[in-house]
This record gives C-alpha cells, sequence and structure tokens, in this order.
C-alpha cells in the first residue's frame, strides 16, 4: 500500500501527514474532528500554549472514544454483531493511537514537546 502526502490545516497551521491510498477521506475527517477539538479548547480561553490544548483535544477525543465504546458494550448485541463491534472497536483503537502519533510527530516538529 503506498502513501502520499496531503496538506492539512489544524487550528491554523498547515501540517503534512502521510496518507494512506483511499484512506483521503478517513483522514480528513480525522483531522476535522481534531481540528474542532483544539478549536474548543482554545476557545475555551483558559490555555494558549498549543501543546497542550493539543494533549487536552487528544484527552478529550479519546474520553469520547471510551465512552461511546462503553454505550456499545452496555448494549445487547445480536449473534452476528459481537464480530463486527469487535472490529469497529479494534478499528476506532488502532485510528486513534495513528491519530495521536501524528500529533505527537506533529507537535515534535514544532519544537513544542511538554
Amino acid at each position: 500500500m503506498s502513501t502520499k502526502q496531503l496538506e492539512v490545516q489544524i487550528m491554523g497551521q498547515s501540517y503534512l501527514l502521510g496518507c494512506p491510498d483511499g484512506g483521503q477521506a478517513r483522514l480528513l475527517a480525522a483531522v476535522d474532528k481534531v481540528d474542532q477539538a483544539m478549536c474548543k479548547v482554545r476557545d475555551a480561553g483558559k490555555i494558549k500554549a498549543r501543546d497542550r490544548i493539543a494533549v487536552l483535544a487528544a484527552l478529550n477525543l479519546a474520553f469520547e472514544q471510551t465512552d461511546a465504546e462503553a454505550s456499545t458494550e452496555t448494549e445487547t448485541p445480536t449473534d452476528s454483531q459481537p464480530a463486527a463491534q469487535e472490529t469497529t472497536q479494534s478499528s476506532d483503537k488502532a485510528r486513534l493511537e495513528l491519530l495521536l502519533k501524528k500529533l505527537d510527530q506533529a507537535l515534535h516538529q514544532d519544537g513544542q514537546l511538554i
């Protein structure tokens, strides 16, 4: 599987990200979620440091994901749903981990490590 470079904007700053073939829509959706989460933290007005905004946004997204997973687990699945739910949860977890890794890389490139 090959990757291409995709330039995106997060909180007004450009980032060049690797994007696998066929993954552009998913990556752009993830970028949009991260941008919205970071802008929400920034707009709350209490935190100005970009790296801290990124960490809080990542924690908010992870909490939302964990909350959604917990809600899914409390529902009673049919016989055909458990495998599909497990695959979806694994896929979501992998996407979140990839997103956090890319966020760490972007912060490192900016020289703004915590």
